[in-house]
């Protein structure tokens, strides 16, 4: 593509793929620009918008004066230019216009770039002669900034900051503890919020998160502060992890990083299967909302999760129907047992029916979690597929228990208020099922059913495979010829 302002061609002819919008995110310079950068982040306040194939993004922002500000990016930098007069970068304007090109393709058709922003922008690579943006990669997720040594001074500013973070983060636990865990029950809510908002400033949200988490602790029920105490442990082991980094394997480390809030991007070979949508669902995160998609590869047997995010009021990009099976590769993101995975190239057309993950025992599923624990001692809750249990009423709650006996789970008390939980426990009907969820320390979380008619194929339409390996399919809606049933 070429740009016509000056008669210059465009930096690169590879054009330059969508950003996510987590990326987006990770680029605001504290809280206050997140959160006001996502209010701007749909197509209604802005005009005149637009990008093209070499890095540029622009459009025009209605404020509260007469003239619209005049916002432009250079992802490529990534750089940035508006005429509001705030003195943060990249500014409020310049995320929400970022958060619409990550999210709606539509609202900034591609275009050749008006004067004003054209001007700017041939300025800006006639001083950096050319050079950045030329290792953009084709496809896929931007990788971030093309001048390698501008990225490493951002990466150990921002790894000074989260140190700085961490070693406040430790001041104030020490403090919590010196003071009794009874007073943080006196304290209420504005003390947690105020020192996650230093993490944020220290631009470490998962310490944030993980603080925020603990400001609801002292009123969760009976026996709080021992809860209380576990995730300040836990806590600090993740504040000494990170002061002690250099010295921590790579996997771990890579762990490490991610659990305080470092994006960590896909890497290495990807990995082509028949991956069989397990489970979807959406959490959300202020006004960000995340997208959690789990796969299982039939030849591969492995799991993996996708992450997606929507800014501002809109759902995220990707939405795989629960119960289809897709040819396609997926990349791994680093980190010791991480799961998480960036969704490829897909081949041929979605299956509409799959076959259940291989399943154990309750006492299997525990003993999964807690070696998954081992490489990552934060984890929340770990992904397995429980074989032959039936649904059964416990006290006030429900558990999981095998129908040859010996263990049993506690349904997780987030599932019990769902009703997917009767779903499961109607399409059991007092038999076994096999079930695939989350097994953490609060529970096991059921997302996804089948029932032994439907892993047998019988009568619902389920794929049968022949003694050539081709998969024929049954007749009926699309869940019922998945079989697969899902809980959330």
């Amino acid at each position: 593509m070429l740009l016509s302002h000056g008669g210059e061609p465009s930096r690169t002819a590879v054009p330059v793929a969508r950003w996510t919008v987590e990326q987006v995110l990770a680029l605001a310079p504290d809280d206050a620009s997140r959160k006001a950068g996502s209010k701007l982040g749909s197509a209604g306040p802005w005009s005149g918008g637009g990008c093209d194939g070499s890095g540029a993004v622009w459009g025009l922002c209605k404020g509260s004066g007469s003239k619209p500000y005049r916002t432009v990016v250079d992802v490529t930098g990534p750089a940035y230019k508006c005429s509001c007069p705030s003195r943060k970068f990249p500014c409020k304007h310049a995320l929400g216009l970022l958060l619409v090109w990550a999210s709606d393709g539509a609202a900034l058709p591609g275009g050749e770039a008006p004067d004003w922003a054209g001007e700017w922008l041939t300025g800006r690579r006639a001083r950096t002669d050319g050079k950045a943006g030329k290792d953009a990669p084709e496809g896929g997720a931007a990788s971030g900034p093309a001048d390698p040594e501008a990225a490493r001074r951002r990466a150990e500013r921002r790894a000074e900051r989260i140190t700085g973070g961490a070693q406040e983060l430790e001041e104030r636990l020490a403090d919590l503890l010196r003071g009794g865990l009874a007073a943080a029950g006196q304290a209420g809510y504005g003390l947690w919020e105020e020192t996650a908002a230093r993490m944020v400033d220290a631009q470490a949200p998962g310490l944030a998160a993980r603080v925020r988490e603990l400001g609801s602790v002292p009123g969760s029920g009976q026996g709080w502060p021992v809860r209380l105490l576990e995730e300040c442990a836990l806590l600090h082991l993740l504040d000494s992890a990170w002061l002690g980094i250099d010295r921590l394997p790579e996997p771990l480390a890579a762990t490490v990083r991610t659990r305080v809030g470092l994006t960590a991007h896909a890497e290495g070979p990807p990995v082509r299967d028949h991956w069989l949508v397990l489970a979807r669902y959406d959490t959300p995160d202020g006004r960000i909302v995340a997208r959690r998609i789990w796969l299982h590869g039939r030849r591969t047997g492995r799991t993996a999760l996708l992450l997606s995010f929507g800014a501002a009021g809109r759902s995220p990009a990707l939405a795989l129907p629960v119960g289809i099976t897709i040819d396609a590769e997926i990349t791994p993101h680093p980190g010791a047992g991480q799961l998480r995975a960036e969704l490829g190239e897909q081949f041929g057309t979605p299956s509409p029916f799959g076959t259940p993950p291989p399943g154990g025992t309750a006492a299997d599923a525990i003993g999964a979690y807690g070696r998954a624990l081992r490489d990552d001692p934060w984890l929340d809750s770990w992904p397995v597929t429980l074989d032959e249990v039936i649904p059964v009423p416990s006290g006030d709650g429900w558990q999981l228990v095998d129908a040859a006996g010996g263990a049993a789970l506690p349904v997780a008390p987030a599932a019990l208020s769902r009703p997917g939980l009767w779903k499961l426990v109607a399409l059991s009907g007092g038999a076994p099922v096999t079930v695939f969820g989350e097994c953490g320390h609060r529970g096991f979380d059921p997302l996804a059913a089948w029932s032994t008619e439907a892993e047998a194929g019988v009568g619902t339409g389920t794929d049968a495979v022949g003694a050539d390996g081709s998969e024929s399919l049954g007749a009926g809606p699309a869940d019922a010829m998945s079989g697969t049933v899902p809980l959330i």
